[in-house]
């Protein structure tokens, strides 16, 4: 894909992200920017692992229909 439509995927994840919770932000950065595994999250934010994976669930669902909404195909 040109370098544009990664700069523009890029924005439209970071605004995505800057209207998300706070923790649910630091849960899915941790995850998809830092690559950390679901326990060392759960451990970091004293959540328990199934806190984390639903958390990252949900947040997928709401990137997904934000990229949609934005004529990108999932």
């Amino acid at each position: 894909a040109p370098e544009w439509e990664y700069e523009s995927l890029g924005k439209i994840i970071s605004d995505f992200l800057r209207h998300e919770k706070e923790d649910a932000r630091n849960v899915f950065i941790r995850k998809y920017y830092f690559f950390d595994s679901i326990s060392d999250i759960a451990e970091r934010y004293s959540f328990t692992e199934s806190k984390v994976k639903n958390m990252l669930y949900h947040s997928r669902n709401k990137l997904r229909e934000c990229l949609k909404k934005e004529g990108i195909e999932v």
